[in-house]
């Protein structure tokens, strides 16, 4: 497991958790805790023992976006350069912190969000590239880049469309309007509200642990096709499911869920 400062990863049973740990600062993305969201992801994916991750912020906000000594450090470090080293290195950098947020999506295991106060900016960021998304009733969003005067740039505006529409995400960016936890499930962002903490983190368990009982390969195979299909034509989506399932049919996990049904029994399936 590697070792992280601002950031806590625990694996109990088959649940990974992932938790943002700056809650003196609302859990904002410095750069140490946007690098170690990465590799937390990273670990998740190459641990077979992990079947599914909880992706939580410490404290009374789950993220209230990029941290402003990080935008100050950054722009102080490319300043320094002469034009056109300046533009390259920025746009590496921003590419880098894209990289860390969508090893949430290239994770091939399922990862759940709780969200509980704040989920501003880099937060609603975040949340877009997880699979599932829970909230307490007293969360709050707001896709807030523009009143900073930037483009979204690490995934909202990439991913949010398909997830509640474009004309939704075009209102939501230009205005950067708060909105509740009842409007987020509205619009298809968030999938459960539930009226607490203590009921959010229960019922995000008992899912967890739902989802850590099925084949691992199974659901490995749906993320990826869910994830390939979204981003290619019906019939691509297709093929590409065809091609999984022709190689994994055959396999031990198929066997043991056939002959578990059939002897009325719970499946067990190895890691």
């Amino acid at each position: 497991m590697p070792e992280l400062r601002c950031l806590n990863l625990t694996l109990t049973g088959a649940i990974a958790r992932i938790e943002l740990n700056r809650p003196t600062k609302a859990n904002a993305l410095n750069g140490a805790l946007w690098r170690e969201i990465g590799e937390a992801c990273r670990w998740v994916d190459e641990t077979p023992a992990a079947r599914v991750a909880i992706l939580s912020g410490a404290g009374r906000h789950f993220c209230a976006g990029i941290d402003f000594e990080l935008m100050n450090e950054l722009l102080a470090e490319v300043k320094a350069l002469s034009p056109g080293q300046r533009e390259e290195h920025l746009r590496r950098i921003i590419l880098g912190l894209q990289a860390a947020l969508t090893a949430l999506e290239t994770c091939r295991k399922p990862v759940l969000a709780v969200i509980q106060g704040l989920c501003i900016g880099g937060g609603l960021d975040l949340i877009a590239a997880c699979d599932l998304r829970y909230a307490s009733a007293d969360a709050a969003f707001s896709l807030k880049e523009v009143d900073l005067a930037i483009v979204a740039d690490v995934g909202s505006l990439q991913r949010l469309p398909h997830l509640i529409g474009e004309g939704q995400v075009r209102e939501l960016a230009f205005t950067a309007r708060q909105f509740d936890a009842t409007e987020a499930q509205a619009m298809g962002l968030i999938n459960r509200v539930y009226p607490d903490s203590d009921a959010l983190w229960d019922g995000v368990q008992a899912i967890a642990a739902t989802i850590a009982a099925k084949s691992p390969l199974a659901v490995r195979g749906i993320k990826q096709a869910l994830n390939y299909g979204r981003d290619h034509r019906v019939a691509d989506g297709l093929e590409q499911v065809a091609t999984w399932n022709a190689a994994m049919l055959l396999s031990a996990d198929t066997q043991e869920a056939i002959t578990a049904a059939m002897q009325k029994r719970p499946a067990q399936f190895a890691d």
